[in-house]
């Protein structure tokens, strides 16, 4: 803590200091222990609203109110380590990502997509190391949309804890809501000391995984893509110790990959009724010893928080730990709307449109019209409008129709009938509608003049016979208009 001339403790970081290292003591929780003064170590990584956001070497992010602070200041990077090899994150980052190779990459900037069908969360998600040449927010777009390309979910491995590890991005995208689904350390340590440890005896080395080898891995059902993951590699080697009894899968695996001056250790598994006999010693040790071989030197591994049985191993050969590092996984995105937005309804079309022919068997309805008398001649024409229909086309156009003939069937109007509009009755194109609204063509049936002889029956209008019911009803009278009953 950094103390004054006159013994007081002072707080010497101001949010000027976000991204650093810092140590700070606080006033203890109420109520969470006797303890006075809580002491935090880790990267600030915001100062905003009175609150500051510091997160520690394991990924845990502490909230610490501006008003709780009693001494603060700046401190150095994690400390090299006083035994065992000294690397960065970011050295670190790409040896362990060039021994889990992805099926598929691409760069986004200096960061590197990375896709493998799904197999594993490290071959299926982004290592951001450096700049990806976007925007936080364009570049987690595009991200997102080149793993929605693949059917995959789209997740970003981030690190803290280390030199160079990456606690400022973490609280962007915590901040963003990407979701933390798993935490693993990565732990390094000299090689010779694994190598020196057993003897190796009964270990069987390979340059492939067999399908031995496999019946042991705890990952089931490998496809092709996950085949391509595990013997990917700059050298990669595989040891088992046989099984008891012919047919029966290993007793212990394990995987090395050898990449320069490091040798990554991975998959070393044992038949649970055979742990605790040194299986998993004897396997490290005949990889470290072909790894050294090939000019290792330094170990890396990497182990989940949880599995305190190989922590205390890995201890027991050297390792310690390195870094932490996390997978995020992006939030999911708001459903899309099932029903689009309310548009007004169009009005309702009319039943019928004035150039629409009427139906077949139907009159519509019309103002009434005056009774026409028994002198054609002297009718008043209709005008050839909505409202009235044109001249009846079976009506002679000569002279007045003799006394006792029978009126001929009409289209639309008797004289006791209301007049029916021209346009529902027939269009101005209709064969049977004369060229002339006011005066149709004589009737074929009729002499050219005078009147038609007798005993002939006067012409059908076009469009109907006599023996058609109109609207419904049927007729007493041949003669008498679809539609309506004659009277008398």
């Amino acid at each position: 803590m950094e103390i004054s001339a006159t013994g007081r403790l002072e707080v010497r970081i101001t949010p000027a200091d976000v991204g650093k290292r810092v140590s700070v003591r606080r006033l203890g929780e109420p109520g969470a222990g006797p303890e006075k003064f809580t002491d935090t170590v880790g990267v600030l990584t915001s100062w905003d609203g009175g609150v500051l956001m510091i997160t520690r070497r394991d990924g845990e992010r502490v909230r610490i109110p501006e008003t709780a602070l009693v001494a603060g200041k700046v401190i150095p990077a994690a400390p090299a380590r006083r035994r065992g090899p000294a690397a960065s994150y970011p050295e670190l980052a790409r040896v362990t990502a060039r021994a889990w190779p992805p099926v598929e990459s691409e760069p986004l900037g200096d960061w590197e997509l990375r896709a493998a069908a799904g197999f594993t969360r490290r071959a299926n998600s982004v290592l951001p190391l450096g700049h990806p040449g976007l925007g936080l927010d364009a570049a987690l777009d595009a991200v997102r949309g080149w793993y929605g390309e693949r059917g995959l979910p789209a997740r970003v491995q981030t690190a803290t804890g280390a030199e160079g590890t990456q606690e400022l991005l973490c609280a962007e995208l915590e901040r963003r809501g990407w979701v933390r689904e798993v935490t693993a350390e990565l732990w390094t340590g000299a090689l010779a000391p694994v190598a020196d440890r057993a003897g190796g005896t009964g270990v069987v080395l390979s340059r492939t995984a067999d399908e031995a080898w496999l019946a042991r891995y705890r990952r089931k059902g490998m496809s092709e893509a996950a085949l391509r993951v595990l013997h990917g590699g700059p050298s990669v080697w595989f040891a088992a110790v046989p099984g008891a009894g012919a047919g029966e899968p290993p007793t212990a695996i394990g995987r090395c990959v050898v990449d320069g001056r490091w040798a990554g250790f991975a998959a070393v598994e044992v038949d649970p009724s055979r742990r605790r006999e040194g299986l998993a010693t004897e396997v490290m040790a005949a990889l470290a010893r072909r790894a050294l071989d090939e000019g290792a030197s330094a170990a890396w591994l990497q182990v989940e928080t949880d599995n305190e049985g190989a922590r205390s191993l890995y201890r027991t050969l050297g390792f310690l730990p390195h870094h932490t590092y996390h997978h995020y996984r992006a939030p999911e995105l708001p459903a899309t709307p099932d029903v689009t937005p309310d548009v007004p309804a169009a009005p309702a079309a009319p039943d019928r449109t004035p150039e629409e022919p009427a139906a077949s068997g139907q009159v519509p309805e019309a103002p009434a019209a005056p009774a026409a008398s028994g002198n054609a001649p002297h009718a008043p024409a209709t005008p050839a409008t909505p409202d009235h229909t044109p001249r009846d086309p079976a009506t002679s156009a000569v002279g007045r129709r003799p006394e006792g003939q029978a009126a001929p069937a009409t289209a639309g109007r008797t004289p006791h009938a209301p007049a029916t509009p021209a346009t529902p009755d027939r269009t101005p194109q209709d064969p049977a509608t004369p060229a002339t609204p006011d005066r149709t063509p004589q009737d074929p049936a009729t002499p050219a003049v005078g009147r038609r002889p007798e005993g002939q029956a006067a012409s059908a209008t076009a469009g109907r016979t006599l023996e058609e019911p109109a609207g419904g009803h049927a007729s007493n009278d041949p003669a008498a208009p679809p539609g309506r009953r004659g009277r008398g």
